[in-house]
């Protein structure tokens, strides 16, 4: 890769990269703030590196051909074998940052900042995230351009559900697992390997269980499995229609219990994970239990994914299990909370 650029970075760069992930990701925000020096800048640039290119692949607004050419482009600055410059790609991706941007498109518009602040972390963390990165960048160009004549991904299966799920969260996994694991045994290590997947994958499939509206109607994308909505005799197109809500919930409810088989072993990686490097429990386990508590909400009333378009733990919940956590828990109440967690509200 080349910059095009001043290879240097400095304190505010890393300073804009705080702020950035607490504009973009309320789960990613709570999980940085857990952390402490240097995990927390590892943890912090490597979303943002993921985070350019989930912003692409989301947007509605650039033709499926063109998210792809970008998404490959971005893939080659990340390799640094390659002479991709940053200021090639920023010519290619300028037309398309909305003149009101998102604070996802600050991001994009920030990659220059991005990518430095990424190459002057030490050779270790960098090599570390690099691979996963370009997995998921990889990942998206290959479904948009999946689904390039449909203007929008369509995902058909569970399989390919799940396999959607794993280069958009999986992959994040991976790098996670990568530095955290620097401070584990090796045998250690490789359970939290084996359980990464699980972990991410409860996660990604319980954001599209609850945010089956906005992701139609923002980014023009389905990603409930085309042959569960047919079982309903629901079409693709028609997934936040009122004459659907029933066969839509149902569909939503199946999605939901597909994320609760992999809380077990979501759980075993908790349970193992190391708290070296500036890493913390508490950093997981929070992202973890507020899951739990979505899925509650989803199987309480999964039909407000539609009727409301927004399913999730109140504000007050959110701030109860902050609370909690600013005491001692340990890996042992874990079990404790999430089973309260899964049957009511923890502020009540």
């Amino acid at each position: 890769m080349t910059t095009g650029q001043p290879d240097f970075t400095t304190d505010a760069d890393l300073e804009w990269c705080y702020d950035a992930v607490h504009g973009v990701s309320r789960t990613f925000s709570i999980t940085i703030d857990r952390l402490e020096e240097p995990m927390a800048r590892h943890i912090c640039i490597g979303y943002l590196l993921c985070r350019v290119a989930d912003t692409i692949e989301d947007a509605g607004h650039i033709p499926p051909d063109t998210q792809t050419e970008l998404l490959t482009t971005y893939d080659q600055l990340l390799d640094p074998e390659s002479e991709q410059t940053v200021s090639a790609f920023m010519d290619d991706i300028e037309p398309w940052i909305p003149d009101e941007r998102s604070e996802d498109w600050n991001v994009v518009a920030e990659t220059p900042r991005v990518l430095r602040t990424f190459e002057s972390l030490d050779e270790e963390p960098r090599e570390i995230m690099r691979e996963p990165v370009r997995e998921l960048v990889d990942g998206m160009a290959m479904f948009t351009d999946r689904y390039a004549d449909e203007g929008g991904l369509r995902l058909q299966t569970l399989e390919e559900l799940e396999e959607y799920c794993w280069y958009a969260a999986g992959t994040v996994g991976t790098l996670i697992t990568g530095l955290v694991a620097r401070g584990a045994s090796q045998n250690r290590a490789e359970e939290m390997r084996e359980n990464a997947r699980s972990f991410a994958l409860l996660l990604q499939l319980v954001n599209i269980a609850k945010d089956v509206e906005s992701d139609y109607h923002d980014e023009n994308n389905v990603y409930l499995p085309a042959e569960w909505l047919e079982a309903e005799d629901v079409d693709v197109e028609q997934v936040t229609d009122a004459d659907n809500h029933g066969g839509v919930t149902n569909v939503i409810k199946r999605v939901t219990g597909r994320a609760e088989t992999y809380l077990d072993d979501a759980h075993r990686y908790l349970e193992v994970v190391p708290e070296t490097h500036g890493n913390r429990l508490s950093a997981w386990a929070i992202p973890y239990l507020l899951a739990v508590g979505t899925m509650r909400e989803l199987r309480e009333r999964p039909e407000d994914v539609i009727r409301e378009g927004d399913v999730k733990v109140s504000r007050s919940e959110v701030y109860a299990l902050l609370q909690t956590f600013e005491g001692d828990v340990s890996r042992s109440t874990l079990a404790d909370l999430r089973k309260e967690m899964a049957e009511k509200p923890l502020h009540q």
